[in-house]
């Protein structure tokens, strides 16, 4: 059973994190102050550390500052719940170490997936092999390597429409979505967009660049919320020059992303407006939605639905409409769309 530390002086929050671990199988151990939570921390060696910034005694800062100090210490998990909101307390608390920082108030069910997530990170990081401190062993799983690369990376916050990058921008590194959606997109003259890929918990963007030498070109937003590590690109160089896995799995990307662009070149050029429609519903309930972890409503503004399927917002909507007559889909109460027939939908006729 996983053992995590909460230092909160609320008593009353205090209570509704222990007893939401509790009922997630956690052993939890409580304080509510900075130094008590310090010397349970030496004595303990929890799995997991959930602390408060403004304590009495010692503060959250304080806290993390002292345990990154300490050998034993410095590698556990650190989440940080905290009123603050400001931007400087969320880079502070970034350079201090810590694994991630949420905001009050917040869903407690936001809490519990950033510790699955840590604890996922360290699963992964369980199977790394090391050789002369850099080198992977050479025969394990491509999803493995390319998840290990990514382990214990600072993360980045961005939230709803929040740029990433934009076209032009010089090369920074590679994009490691943590947490959240992304979609990437282009821009005419005119200011008319189209997106041109959209990525999920687990993928890599932002690659192509480096292997056609330019800066980006084209620009990435946050859809909602999302958290992303950023991979240096001599770090990338290193790992590419030193492993045939990670290799060919970063060149099977590559071609699987020349051939989606193929395709949507295609289907954008000579697919009648209903198929453009039909085809991005399919797309984005594949992306998003095909692994069960929802009830299958696509929840997605109209401006970005339009955007993918490369046509107007008006006609959009007309479509939407069509469908919902012709029941292949439906809206539910909030608005978003529910497939009711994946099939007649792919057969639609061009």
């Amino acid at each position: 059973m996983k053992k995590i530390l909460l230092i909160e002086d609320d008593s009353h929050l205090r209570e509704n994190i222990m007893e939401l671990l509790e009922l997630s199988n956690y052993q939890v151990l409580i304080t509510g102050n900075g130094k008590d939570g310090v010397e349970k921390a030496i004595h303990d060696k929890p799995d997991l550390i959930i602390c408060d910034i403004v304590m009495p005694i010692l503060d959250g800062f304080s806290v993390l500052h002292l345990l990154q100090r300490n050998d034993s210490l410095k590698k556990i998990p650190f989440i940080f719940v905290s009123a603050k909101t400001n931007r400087e307390d969320y880079r502070k608390a970034m350079e201090l170490g810590a694994d991630d920082f949420i905001t009050k108030p917040f869903e407690l069910t936001e809490l519990l997936n950033a510790i699955e997530i840590r604890f996922k990170k360290q699963e992964i990081q369980n199977h790394k092999i090391e050789s002369n401190g850099n080198n992977y062993i050479q025969n394990a799983d491509e999803q493995l390597i390319i998840n290990e690369f990514f382990t214990d990376r600072n993360i980045n916050t961005y939230k709803k429409k929040e740029i990433i990058y934009s076209e032009g921008n010089h090369l920074n590194g590679l994009y490691y979505l943590v947490r959240g959606k992304v979609k990437t997109f282009l821009t005419n003259d005119t200011g008319k967009s189209i997106i041109t890929d959209l990525y999920k918990e687990g993928d890599i963007f932002g690659y192509v660049p480096y292997f056609r030498g330019s800066n980006y070109y084209d620009n990435a937003v946050a859809i909602e919320r999302s958290d992303l590590a950023i991979i240096p690109s001599i770090e990338f160089e290193s790992l590419l020059n030193n492993n045939h896995s990670f290799s060919k799995s970063m060149i099977q990307m590559l071609a699987k992303n020349i051939h989606f662009k193929e395709h949507k070149l295609l289907s954008i050029a000579y697919n009648s407006l209903r198929k453009k429609v039909a085809d991005a519903l399919l797309q984005i309930h594949e992306k998003f939605y095909s692994n069960g972890s929802t009830n299958g409503s696509i929840d997605i503004s109209r401006y970005n639905l339009a955007n993918i399927a490369g046509t107007a917002t008006e006609s959009l909507v007309r479509t939407l409409s069509d469908f919902q007559s012709e029941k292949l889909i439906e809206f539910d109460k909030d608005g978003g769309i529910v497939i009711l027939n994946a099939l007649k939908l792919e057969r639609l006729p061009n």
